[in-house]
């Protein structure tokens, strides 16, 4: 009979995690099931188990270096060497920057992407001696692309990649076979908006297009078998990233005026609505992988979100207008401080240097023209 391999899930008790515990369930695994949901854990433990795997509950909160520490021992005693290790935990505050609390920022961070620093240290103490092994560590297009109401989760979106890109340097520098990859997810139906902790007055959204989390689960799959070691999901996000790499001005104005109200319903907060932030909402009851816009999880090609296309590419219209006239505020300062009588007093090398878009504006620009001629006249 051959072995079955092990899986680690963080987060699993919920959404793309739990999504993903089937999904390598189904593939012919064990899975270890880390998160901190009573009936969480138990629901995904049932599915493990509906797909032929066999699942251990390991109760986990990732921010605790101490309990994934632990929980990485009881896995390798209980169920065998880790072959893949994925860490997808995450919690989030939804609301402007200047009302999170800042113990509510730490501690959104502190799950999210301190959760994914001490999964993969456990997990590299356990596969390197053996010189094999996946980890995936579960992304975002919001880790390129920050966008309003979401500060916590985009600050610690970002610093996981960062720290991907520098384990992974490290692991090639050496040699090494454990392999490890990231898959950035795009805006997913889980109930984390319908538990995450808010200020907002209705009730939070992903940004559309939504898929489901069974899509992403299928690519994290993927990478940890020997997949792309940088997998962005859907073709929307590919967009999104690619401009925030490559136009981050332009990302920002888009951010500004295309993801707030985007990530609103008109429903109002329930007041009596389970909030995940420092507790579990899935330890009594539990809420599955899907949250409440199965309507709207069809990916791009949703009716719902094509549908929005014309007046997102009108938004993509203006934020380039906005995009540009902010440029050419900027560069208009810079031009003006250049030739001001304060740096003509200073010598040529502590003035500010110009460009060439400078130079270009300042050659066609009637204003930078202008303006240059009357300081050459006043000399």
């Amino acid at each position: 009979m051959t072995k079955r391999r092990v899986a680690v899930i963080t987060g699993a008790s919920a959404g793309v995690g739990r999504a993903t515990a089937v999904a390598f369930a189904a593939r012919g695994f064990d899975v270890a099931l880390l998160a901190r949901g009573t009936a969480g854990l138990a629901g995904a433990a049932s599915d493990v188990e509906a797909r032929g795997g066999r699942a251990t509950i390991i109760p986990t909160d990732v921010s605790q270096f101490a309990q994934v520490k632990a929980a990485g021992a009881q896995v390798e005693k209980e169920m065998g060497p880790i072959d893949v290790w994925v860490n997808d935990a995450m919690t989030t505050v939804f609301a402007p920057s200047w009302e999170v609390k800042p113990e509510d920022f730490q501690r959104a961070v502190e799950v999210t992407f301190l959760g994914q620093v001490w999964g993969t240290g456990v997990a590299l103490s356990l596969m390197r001696p053996r010189n094999r092994g996946s980890i995936v560590n579960v992304g975002s297009a919001l880790a390129f692309v920050g966008i309003p109401l979401q500060s916590a989760y985009c600050a610690s979106k970002f610093a996981c990649r960062g720290y991907f890109e520098s384990v992974r340097a490290e692991l090639l520098h050496e040699g090494s076979q454990v392999r490890l990859s990231m898959v950035h997810l795009p805006a997913v139906n889980t109930p984390q908006f319908d538990w995450c902790e808010t200020t907002m007055a209705h009730h939070p959204q992903p940004v559309p297009p939504i898929y489901q989390p069974e899509i992403p689960a299928k690519f994290i799959l993927e990478a940890a078998l020997g997949g792309q070691p940088v997998k962005v999901v859907g073709s929307w996000n590919k967009m999104l990233v690619l401009m925030g790499r490559a136009f981050p001005d332009l990302g920002n104005q888009f951010a500004a005026i295309g993801a707030w109200d985007s990530q609103l319903t008109k429903e109002p907060i329930s007041p009596n609505r389970p909030v995940n932030l420092y507790h579990p909402a899935d330890d009594v009851r539990d809420h599955g992988a899907h949250g409440m816009f199965d309507q709207e999880a069809g990916g791009f090609l949703d009716p719902s979100f094509l549908k929005t296309l014309p007046k997102t590419l009108g938004l993509f219209g203006i934020a380039a207008a906005r995009t540009a006239a902010e440029k050419q505020a900027s560069y208009r300062r810079r031009a003006q401080l250049r030739y001001s009588p304060l740096w003509d007093e200073k010598p040529a090398s502590e003035r500010p240097r110009l460009d060439l878009i400078d130079a270009l504006l300042l050659a066609v620009g009637p204003g930078y023209r202008r303006h240059a001629a009357r300081r050459r006249t006043s000399r």
